[in-house]
């Protein structure tokens, strides 16, 4: 599937942004010049990029056109968070207040991305909204729900519900999505887990944090907890976990919901015995699906643990690769069709090093069938005489294709495999090679149809 075309009402707008979405992941840049390659290519992306006809809402809407094809039949967590990115000391040229102190340049992106349920693997971008803040809102509690900024969370899982129809859905959210309204107001056939931040009221008089002492240990698992920062390195916890219904009532202030009480689960993991000045782990999860059991507590939490997908864009869409904050475009507008851009092409790196350590997905997920067409041409070629210099992955995969773009860079096999920024390099070849070998396939064609008198 191209993923622009239809898109923007014109072939050459869509070709044009085409072709930026390239750039980005051949480059890992964001910078204007370094897209356009020379004078002529950096004016040309400055004027679709500034064009009205081109929206960062219908860049994703075409975006997650190959994300919904690629979920069909399966179980898919939709992993959605909130960044922002600010600009120090930057002259404001519409870009309203961001940062911690709401004063500094800056804008939001709030974005959803589709992780298979049972591989784990980066499906791609479902949904994302981007603004900034201008002049100031009413009273918080004098708003309509669907008028605050945090309507964003069910928002985005009424959109990936409408998006992506062929699959199963499980829309999972931090402790900023523990909103009321996104429990009361989901969409149908579609499953939360959140991670509660709100000691909320129970219709049996008790309050949520206090309900699982009266619950049975179901089991305990140990959990790897990762560094967090010098001289930690980590540790092995152990976790306890609980679960058991409770019946949420609405919040006493603000404006009033259709539903006075919500039925949820909640699953508690609380760590056993961490260690002196550790800070003990403890996550409380309000979910719509059931845990009964230890092992759908459990599940309830591993499902859980894939949100770690959406920061994982976030970081390489910011600081540790694409670095959307020194992008050196600043007028929203075009600085918003480019960070739409940019999400698809992070989810796109974040893909392609996936597919190093074997994937069997299928390669069309991220790439179009000119791309995988060339790769299949130019895959024997690329093949030496020894079994580690041959392609050992199914054909028309996506670890066969990442393994024919990481030839195409210079990779000799024997070493480390290729890392996400060596591949990103090494796509640009590919993309490059396939126009030439469809402009060449569709010569052949009308030669071979031509007569000759």
């Amino acid at each position: 599937m191209e993923v622009f075309a239809g898109a923007y009402g014109d072939k050459r707008r869509a070709a044009a942004i085409s072709r930026l979405s390239e750039r980005i992941v051949a480059c890992g840049s964001l910078v204007v010049r370094e897209l356009g390659g020379d004078r002529k290519g950096e004016l040309a992306a400055h004027r679709v990029l500034d064009s009205a006809h081109v929206a960062p809402g219908e860049t994703v809407r075409y975006v997650a056109r190959r994300t919904a094809a690629a979920c069909v039949g399966r179980r898919i967590v939709v992993a959605q968070d909130t960044t922002e990115t600010s600009y120090f000391g930057y002259r404001d040229r519409g870009l309203g207040g961001a940062g911690r102190d709401g004063q500094t340049p800056g804008f939001f992106i709030h974005a959803a991305v589709a992780v298979d349920a049972e591989t784990e693997a980066m499906l791609g971008l479902v949904d994302a909204r981007i603004w900034t803040r201008r002049g100031k809102a009413k009273a918080r509690r004098q708003r309509a729900f669907l008028a605050k900024e945090s309507a964003r969370w069910l928002c985005a899982a009424q959109h990936a519900r409408e998006r992506l129809d062929g699959a199963a859905l499980i829309v999972v959210g931090d402790r900023e999505n523990d909103i009321y309204e996104v429990f009361a107001g989901r969409p149908a056939n579609t499953e939360l887990i959140v991670r509660a931040a709100q000691d909320r009221r129970l219709a049996d008089g008790g309050k949520l944090f206090a309900a699982p002492e009266q619950w049975p240990e179901l089991d305990r698992q140990q959990v790897r907890v990762p560094s967090r920062g010098p001289g930690d390195k980590g540790r092995i916890a152990t976790v306890s976990l609980r679960a058991g219904r409770v019946r949420v009532c609405q919040p006493l202030h603000g404006r009033r919901s259709a539903l006075a009480e919500v039925e949820l689960t909640l699953v508690e993991a609380i760590e056993i015995a961490p260690p002196r000045g550790a800070k003990p782990l403890l996550w409380r999860l309000l979910t719509t699906l059931p845990a009964g059991t230890a092992a759908d507590a459990a599940e309830v939490v591993r499902l859980y643990r894939l949100r770690w997908r959406i920061e994982q864009t976030f970081r390489m869409l910011k600081s540790d690769g694409l670095k959307l904050e020194q992008c050196q475009t600043y007028t929203p507008w075009r600085l918003f069709n480019l960070a739409a851009l940019a999400l698809h092409g992070a989810v796109r790196i974040i893909q392609l090093a996936d597919a190093r350590d074997g994937s069997t997905r299928p390669a069309e997920d991220v790439a179009s069938q000119a791309e995988i067409t060339a790769a299949a041409a130019l895959g024997p070629s690329l093949e030496g005489n020894t079994d580690r210099q041959r392609n050992p992955h199914p054909p028309a995969t996506l670890s066969w294709l990442t393994w024919i773009v990481s030839r195409l860079g210079g990779w000799n096999c024997y070493y480390k495999p290729p890392g996400p920024k060596t591949i990103r390099r090494d796509w640009d070849r590919l993309a490059t090679l396939a126009q030439g070998f469809t402009l060449g396939c569709s010569l052949a064609s009308m030669e071979k149809n031509v007569r000759i008198p």
